[in-house]
């Protein structure tokens, strides 16, 4: 198969510069999109049935692509461009880039999307997350366990950093992503309306083995090293505790969220 469109030499192309510009939040904040890199990743969002503007494959490379992935891609109507070595790895963050990346619009989710009238919600709340490998595991996990949502508060990393991006494993393009919502807003929002908002703490009263999470819950994920902010955490109705046996004093935030969610989906029957 050959692409179709046009192919791009220069890394003083234009539309290169653009791409590139993805890779810095402001860039990506300016031109409403972003960047995601790797077959896997190309392969998740074309199976997901997520808006593609653009293919981009190594020109020399379109062997390494999986069987089918361009002619996909080309029937969707999606722009598919051939560009040189060069210009991947001025477009791409990873050090070895693979054959291909894309360029599609930021996710349009709102946070209506989180409130799911027919079944017990399970939203994770991100406050305040700094680490792009943290953010990307706990959308990885949340995906796992068929949560309803995530909603990322202010001052949590962006989603659409390339690290966060590629540590979702393509996750991000499975269940609702809200990014950016005031916390002290969105949590006495959801309380008004039977959500039980729940958050760990070396204080908790109760085990995360304990808590009934059949229930409607927000489950809130604090900050690395701070946990979750004094105002989210006054905004909690239950502070749960992760039971350890061992010398260990916390868990990573990620891991944490992680044997939450899964409990959570215990209780809520695995399916």
């Amino acid at each position: 198969m050959t692409l179709l469109d046009s192919s791009i030499t220069s890394v003083q192309n234009a539309r290169v510069k653009a791409w590139a510009q993805l890779l810095d939040k402001k860039g990506r904040d300016k031109q409403g999109q972003f960047i995601i890199e790797g077959v896997h990743l190309v392969q998740e969002a074309l199976e997901s049935g997520a808006t593609i503007d653009t293919l981009v494959v190594a020109d020399d490379r379109q062997h390494e692509l999986p069987a089918g992935m361009l002619k996909q891609a080309i029937d969707a109507g999606i722009e598919c461009v051939a560009v040189s070595e060069q210009v991947l790895a001025k477009c791409t963050d990873t050090l070895t880039p693979q054959a291909a990346f894309a360029v599609l619009p930021k996710l349009g989710w709102a946070q209506e999307s989180l409130m799911d009238p027919a079944a017990p919600g399970l939203v994770v709340v991100v406050d305040g997350i700094q680490d792009p490998g943290n953010l990307g595991t706990i959308i990885r996990s949340a995906d796992a366990v068929g949560a309803t949502g995530v909603l990322l508060g202010r001052g949590t990393v962006d989603l659409y950093n390339p690290k966060t991006v590629r540590s979702t494993m393509g996750s991000l393009f499975h269940l609702p992503i809200v990014q950016g919502g005031d916390l002290r807003d969105a949590l006495p929002q959801a309380s008004s309306q039977g959500v039980a908002i729940v958050t760990t703490s070396l204080q908790g009263k109760r085990s995360c083995y304990e808590y009934d999470f059949r229930q409607p819950v927000w489950f809130v994920v604090g900050n690395e090293g701070q946990g979750v902010s004094a105002e989210v955490s006054a905004l909690a109705t239950e502070h749960i505790l992760i039971p350890m046996q061992g010398r260990a004093e916390s868990l990573n935030a990620a891991m944490a969220a992680t044997v939450v969610l899964f409990e959570a989906m215990r209780q809520r029957g695995v399916r």
